[in-house]
């Protein structure tokens, strides 16, 4: 069904002009969006999206800061935010990542086919220098109509030219005006419309803006002709402004190309796996965590938090136990933020950066891209996959970077189902390595069919099409250390700042439960099934309970538990595939909205106690 709807920006931000950044994603929008709005100012969310719209205010004009796109349209969420935005816009600074002209004017192209006033920032030019490539701007100013500066953001090039020249932004040369078939139909289409950007949108089967104009039903589509004519043109004017030396770089193509082809991406990968393993599941989460969480808030934070409450209000009452008990707010809720949480977190997106910033990110979604399309995906979606073995929570927004809602609801649903978060494959790991290898196999083997046969039902049963994977390429590099230290710091204190509240609230929610005598009956009536189902000892049912919180908590509560090698795997299939805890439902119910998270949350419930019973009844 087709939204005819377009944001008002006017109800956002009242100013007297509206500047627009647009561009590729990763060409560096948000830097000049800082630079030019001098502090950040506002964010809020697209209707009917999962994407955030940065806004503010430059002098008397607002600014705001799109998502990346490689073209405009209604392919996926980041184009239709971005296509309401521009057409909407009085100015737009079209941000180009100077080394990849060849796609990014693509954009620009049709961004002056919309008849829009453009200023070209030409960014990122300190890789053209060190690729040893030559742009002839003035030709390029020339053949584009619009003004052309050359920057580099992250040194903080070129920014003031930018801001500038502004008022410099013209109106440029549009591929309508040198063919005149193509001219002549935008034209008859232009006379019935509002404006030259509806007109080109109706001619590139734009539907959402085609709903608008009823009486334009049968209007014959243009878009790949369009498309053909706009990409000859990028061709003809890149040949002529670009020059290439092409000695340099040679190593890091040749590496790049050997991370697309399977016979030696695939080993690279399961290296890479690996090495992220060692990284996050081993040093992070347990040299680094037993400190943090171990020594500096159970040994030292813990017991002064609890010496200054038994000194003030005491244990004995309900706001004692809230403030410091087993399950305190002051207590077990800061020690699994910044103790556990906090090292994790970092520790991933600190590898996510150094990934994103070599460029190997991309191609790994490219050579997961036709595994993941079996269960509704496309390759994009390794990213939160690859995000949930250290954080579900933290995973679950990634999603945003999937293109439709369909893809978002099956990622969520088999990151709470299938993928156990670092913390509890430490306790998985700990458990499983004193078993015999046919049990383990078993354990893996299960864990894997479920993901695929839950992604494959999803994907037959949801209304919809995966999306195709649009991605970019960028060249192979060194990280710029630098940065990626400053995007670790500003992605963990924004995720921090967004999962802490969800854990204070379950930390007394919990605490709640167990007072009120709920976690107690809640412990009796899983017991049935526990024991004639699933053939454990009663007393896992809190484990199970216990993991409705954290999963780990539950998978740490069988260590106390006399179990034979077949419950140790029985128990474990069953926890892996429990309800996420509360802090990644939490975080679905704010990405998705509560009926779909609710569906989610028995969806697992259920298929962890079917899976686990099957098990006991047809393996044990």
């Amino acid at each position: 069904m087709n939204d005819c709807s377009q944001i008002n920006i006017d109800s956002e931000l009242q100013a007297n002009k509206k500047i627009v950044l647009a561009g590729n994603p990763n060409v560096g929008k948000s830097i000049f969006f800082n630079y030019l709005t001098g502090i950040y100012v506002s964010v809020s969310n697209y209707p009917g999206t999962t994407l955030d719209i940065s806004s503010g205010k430059m002098g008397d004009a607002a600014v705001y800061d799109t998502p990346g796109v490689y073209g405009v349209g209604s392919i996926n969420d980041e184009e239709r935010v971005a296509r309401d935005f521009i057409m909407s816009a009085d100015i737009i600074i079209n941000v180009v990542d100077a080394s990849h002209l060849e796609r990014d004017l693509f954009l620009t192209q049709q961004l002056i086919d919309l008849d829009k006033k453009i200023i070209v920032a030409l960014n990122m030019m300190d890789e053209v220098e060190k690729n040893n490539i030559s742009i002839d701007l003035e030709n390029l100013e020339k053949e584009l109509g619009v003004p052309v500066i050359p920057t580099t953001a992250a040194k903080n090039r070129g920014l003031d030219r930018v801001r500038d020249s502004i008022d410099s932004a013209v109106n440029g040369n549009s591929i309508f005006s040198n063919n005149s078939n193509l001219g002549q139909k935008l034209n008859n289409i232009r006379t019935a419309v509002k404006n030259t950007a509806d007109a080109l949108m109706i001619l590139e089967e734009d539907e959402n803006i085609r709903c608008n104009y009823p009486e334009l039903q049968n209007i014959p589509d243009l878009r790949e002709e369009i498309y053909t004519a706009r990409r000859q043109r990028v061709d003809q004017i890149t040949n002529s402004v670009l020059t290439y030396d092409q000695n340099t770089g040679q190593f890091a193509r040749k590496l790049g190309s050997y991370m697309l082809k399977p016979a030696t991406a695939i080993p690279m990968l399961l290296v890479l796996l690996y090495f992220i393993y060692q990284f996050i599941g081993v040093f992070i989460a347990q040299t680094v965590v037993d400190f943090t969480e171990g020594y500096i808030f159970t040994d030292i934070y813990e017991p002064f938090v609890r010496n200054i409450i038994a000194s003030s209000i005491g244990f004995d009452n309900f706001f004692g136990q809230l403030l410091a008990g087993e399950y305190g707010i002051l207590t077990m809720a800061v020690t699994y933020i910044f103790g556990l949480l906090l090292p994790l977190v970092a520790g991933f997106y600190f590898l996510l950066s150094l990934l994103e910033d070599s460029g190997y990110l991309p191609r790994i979604a490219v050579l997961m891209d036709r595994l993941l399309q079996k269960i509704g995906l496309n390759g994009r979606a390794i990213i939160p996959m690859l995000l949930g073995f250290g954080c579900v929570t933290m995973a679950t927004i990634t999603t945003r970077l999937l293109g439709t809602k369909r893809e978002r609801i099956i990622a969520i649903f088999l990151l709470g189902l299938a993928i156990p978060c670092s913390a509890q494959l430490g306790v998985i790991a700990g458990l499983i390595a004193q078993l015999d290898l046919v049990y383990i196999l078993v354990y893996v083997l299960t864990i894997f069919a479920v993901y695929v046969l839950a992604g494959t039902f999803l994907n037959k049963v949801l209304p919809g099409e995966s999306s195709d994977l649009l991605i970019d390429l960028p060249p192979i590099r060194l990280p710029d250390l630098k940065n990626v230290f400053n995007k670790t710091y500003q992605q963990t204190v924004a995720f921090v700042k967004e999962a802490g509240p969800i854990f204070v609230l379950g930390a007394a929610l919990i605490t709640v439960m167990q007072k009120t005598g709920l976690l107690a009956l809640i412990t009796s009536l899983a017991e049935p099934v526990t024991v004639n189902w699933l053939g454990l000892p009663a007393e896992t049912a809190t484990a199970f309970v216990m993991g409705i919180i954290r999963r780990d908590f539950g998978a740490a509560g069988l260590t106390a538990i006399a179990l034979t090698p077949a419950q140790v795997t029985i128990s474990l299939i069953t926890l892996t595939l429990f309800v996420p805890c509360i802090a990644a439902m939490m975080i679905m119910v704010k990405e998705r909205n509560f009926k779909e998270a609710v569906y989610i949350w028995f969806g697992s419930w259920i298929t962890a106690f079917i899976t686990g019973g099957l098990v006991n009844f047809l393996i044990f």
